[in-house]
């Protein structure tokens, strides 16, 4: 996906985008690095490895091509001592951010009765304590400017399911902890932007309406049916990312209804 001509709404700004060596997140940095932001990427894949599609050096090189501006920085972010020194490099390089984007994910799927403690710990990690950690990290600064706008990936999987009866895609495809996760991320996204709401920071959270083929769609063998076009989810972090922090924010917004609401879809 390349870069959009664009308006430049993010000239000035910094962005600390996680999980950008593929997929949702790499699509979204390109899109803040092409509306003027400067963008701090991170992943745990930093060169071209074989047995990964995608890789930061390779999302950095796309941004640089085209002219954006853009720093990466490997991390792994289910490391509390690994998400501090992330966020002191990226403010030693480009300064503090004014955007956060919290997409990085670890997600496997298998029914509850039989859901290793480990894998539990590990998406609970990196679904919602980095997440917010990389918050109390940021919030400072954008306290100081009076100005901040977070942005937390989730997913519709964050709703809760219809039944009884339950369908039958709720009753096979082992979504439980990746549910309960994002809809735990969901309910931290609205008490944030509650009381960081006097500081001038939105806090929000965007899901696709639909799965997006992407790498770690297709390796959680979904997205095959019904996905949408990766350009749905970058509108809407951009129009996330840079709206008036008293009146967009603790919005949990998916994607086509959200475009809908602000006129950008029909």
């Amino acid at each position: 996906m390349g870069l959009h001509p664009l308006t430049q709404r993010c000239d000035g700004l910094t962005a600390l985008v996680t999980g950008t060596s593929r997929g949702l997140g790499k699509a979204i940095a390109q899109r803040l690095a092409g509306e003027g932001a400067t963008v701090a990427l991170t992943a745990r894949t930093m060169e071209p490895d074989p047995k990964y599609q995608g890789s930061l050096q390779e999302t950095l090189e796309e941004i640089t091509r085209v002219g954006g501006s853009a720093t990466a920085i490997p991390a792994d972010l289910s490391k509390p001592e690994e998400r501090e020194r992330l966020f002191a490099t990226v403010v030693d390089r480009i300064g503090a951010p004014d955007i956060l984007v919290n997409n990085a994910a670890v997600t496997f799927l298998r029914p509850l009765a039989e859901f290793p403690d480990r894998r539990v710990r590990l998406m609970t990690e990196m679904h919602v304590l980095a997440p917010l950690h990389l918050i109390q990290l940021a919030i400072p600064a954008m306290r100081e400017r009076r100005r901040g706008w977070v942005l937390n990936v989730t997913s519709v999987g964050g709703d809760l399911p219809d039944g009884p009866p339950f369908a039958e895609f709720d009753r096979s495809a082992g979504f439980g902890v990746y549910g309960t996760v994002k809809a735990a991320l969901n309910r931290l996204t609205k008490s944030l932007a509650a009381e960081l709401y006097d500081d001038g920071i939105a806090v929000n959270a965007a899901a696709p309406s639909h799965p997006v083929a992407t790498p770690g769609a297709g390796t959680l063998d979904l997205a095959k049916t019904d996905t949408e076009d990766i350009e749905l989810i970058t509108q809407t972090a951009l129009e996330l990312c840079t709206g008036d922090p008293k009146s967009l924010t603790g919005r949990i917004a998916h994607t086509q209804p959200f475009l809908r609401e602000i006129g950008w879809l029909t």
